[in-house]
């Protein structure tokens, strides 16, 4: 069987890939793309997001706010536990922190932002549904909050205490001590095309310690294009190069990356595999 590779990050509903869906998806069929997920990064985009994943057998959806977004719509736990409900949507997020871009502030002043990661963790904890998280510059927050908000309530609830919050670090940049950290909480890693990048040596060596049994990929599209593509338009069907790459550093055929990685995804975001509802 000829193996086919998954997209677990994109985001095809941004200006530079909305108007050319058709070619975005002929050109994924003939990379052997044979699915993406689709992230959600405001409330305002999610209709858009979920068509694309009702209209399209082989996309999926998310529903959160990217923790840089401001002047949107804030979440509230019952917003995203309606929208979590919708068919073909599989995960919460993309959630995290961001303290990259402070723009003046101290991180003091972005206690908006983890208090948007708790109601997201609440929610995919409610839902069982997989976390997307985004960290950049701020990953012991990051991991501080998630191991306090991630845990068992201790209290029963109808169908028994909630669930353990998990997911994936996706688009990691980290160091290997933040990796070992995610692996630690149960969490997945996805490496993007910034791995192919000359200058991420350092990436490289996470990504050979971060076991092949807990590693997804991803495009991030339409941003980050792997080499040679870098500075173009990313797109799903240049997440193999990313597969390569990884296959390399780990000294195995890209197939087994292709496979391992697909098999993955089907692990985290288990409602892939529920049966079919009306949309």
């Amino acid at each position: 069987m000829i193996a086919m590779f998954t997209d677990s990050h994109c985001h095809l509903t941004f200006p530079e890939l909305q108007a050319q869906m058709p070619a975005v998806l002929a050109a994924m069929r003939e990379a052997r793309v044979d699915r993406a997920l689709c992230i959600c990064t405001t409330l305002e985009e999610f209709e858009a997001v979920h068509h694309l994943a009702r209209t399209h057998d082989n996309l999926w959806a998310t529903v959160g706010v990217h923790p840089d977004n401001e002047g949107v719509q804030e979440p509230s736990l019952d917003t995203l536990l309606t929208l979590a409900a919708r068919p073909r949507v599989i995960g919460i997020g993309e959630t995290g922190l961001d303290y990259y871009r402070l723009n003046g502030r101290s991180v003091d002043d972005m206690a908006w932002q983890r208090e948007r990661f708790r109601v997201h963790i609440r929610a995919a904890r409610c839902t069982d549904l997989p976390l997307v998280i985004h960290t950049r510059s701020a990953s012991d927050d990051t991991l501080a909050i998630l191991r306090e908000e991630g845990g068992w309530t201790g209290a029963a609830t109808a169908g028994g205490a909630q669930p353990l919050a998990r997911g994936v670090f996706h688009c990691f940049t980290e160091t290997a001590e933040v990796a070992r950290a995610a692996l630690d909480l149960g969490f997945m890693i996805s490496f993007s095309g910034i791995l192919t990048f000359r200058n991420a040596a350092d990436l490289r060596e996470v990504a050979r310690f971060v076991p092949l049994e807990q590693t997804l990929i991803e495009t991030d599209s339409p941003y980050l294009a792997p080499v040679p593509f870098r500075g173009k338009t990313n797109t799903p069907a240049l997440v193999p190069y990313v597969a390569q790459l990884l296959a390399e550093i780990k000294g195995l055929p890209v197939e087994a990356v292709a496979e391992a990685t697909s098999r993955n995804f089907d692990r985290l975001f288990d409602r892939v595999n529920a049966p079919a509802a009306p949309t």
